[in-house]
């Protein structure tokens, strides 16, 4: 049984779909933040000749008074940057009353600014899982998109703008996703809090009483072996694997897909007894010391987790950490 995966939609997607019914589109972007502005750098709203709107630059400050330019940018056919603050008369009568200063790159889609092909190749880009990296000159004379470099930005997710060459850098990564293998009690509670934190989920296990839609109703449920699951879905550098069955016989084919993959995080639950175990059985399989000491094992940070759902905050907190502060 599997619950169908549900296609990644942005600020990106939004106006490809504009456009493809004859609209005109304008993408404004979040470039640099100060203080307390309620929006990171990197996000992003979709506007249409017809002032629609899609994403948000400011939680709702400002977003009427950058639909007005993304207009005059539309009908001009040119890149506009733009700043509001709290100290700025006209952005506070606009409504940025929260603190904080924003500068947002105003770009229309086609003459001017951003090329209708490269913003087809980001969507594509995207919805193949590939990390890429949006490059735009401040006053909007070039434009790129690399896959290579920027390893940090692409790490910790954060878009920037490069002073010394005048230069954004939009972060366009692919969610973030966990793989269960084990629909037992601790990823019932696991995939929920998974969820919240911004991580796509799916779960593994080829026993249907366990893997079912009823007891994981938000996520995608495979119920396949493990190493032939994990070769449909794909284990990349944006992929977590939780392994909760500890029985080798499900955990070690996984082990083995993961440990040749790019995955930032694997976690294997079980006693130290039994990780040792699963150890010995990998290393006798080839695997060296340096490979296997990625696997987080018993899983889970020691917090001195008790029951189902402490296991699980203790496992979400560790695949935050591995991320973020590897």
């Amino acid at each position: 049984m599997q619950k169908p995966k549900t296609a990644r939609r942005g600020a990106p997607e939004q106006a490809l779909a504009w456009l493809e019914v004859g609209k005109a589109v304008a993408l404004a972007t979040v470039i640099e933040t100060w203080g307390s502005a309620p929006q990171r750098a990197g996000a992003q709203m979709v506007v249409s000749g017809a002032g629609e709107m899609e994403g948000s630059v400011s939680g709702g400050c400002v977003e009427g008074a950058v639909v007005l330019e993304a207009l005059e940018a539309l009908e001009d056919g040119e890149t506009k940057l733009l700043e509001y603050g709290i100290s700025d008369g006209d952005a506070f009568a606009a409504g940025l009353a929260c603190g904080g200063t924003i500068r947002v790159l105003v770009e229309p889609v086609g003459e001017g600014g951003l090329p209708r092909a490269m913003l087809e190749e980001l969507v594509a880009k995207r919805a193949a899982r590939v990390p890429v990296i949006y490059e735009v000159a401040l006053d909007g004379t070039a434009r790129r998109l690399v896959t290579t470099g920027h390893a940090d930005r692409l790490r910790t997710d954060r878009s920037g703008v490069d002073e010394n060459a005048a230069v954004f850098a939009g972060v366009h990564n692919p969610p973030l996703r966990l793989v269960v293998v084990g629909a037992v009690h601790i990823a019932q509670s696991l995939v929920p809090m998974a969820q919240m934190a911004g991580f796509d989920p799916v779960v593994i296990d080829p026993r249907e009483a366990f893997g079912s839609v009823a007891r994981f109703p938000t996520a995608q449920v495979m119920n396949d072996w493990p190493d032939a699951a994990l070769a449909e879905v794909g284990v990349d550098s944006r992929t977590a694997l939780v392994l909760l069955t500890h029985d080798p016989k499900l955990d070690d084919p996984a082990l083995h897909l993961g440990l040749k993959s790019d995955a930032f995080y694997i976690g294997a639950l079980g006693s130290k007894r039994t990780h040792a175990a699963r150890i010995g059985r990998l290393s006798q399989a080839g695997f060296d010391p340096h490979t296997l000491g990625r696997i987080h094992g018993p899983v889970g940070l020691d917090i001195g987790a008790a029951g189902p759902a402490e296991i699980a905050v203790s496992i979400l907190a560790q695949m935050i950490q591995a991320l973020r502060a590897p």
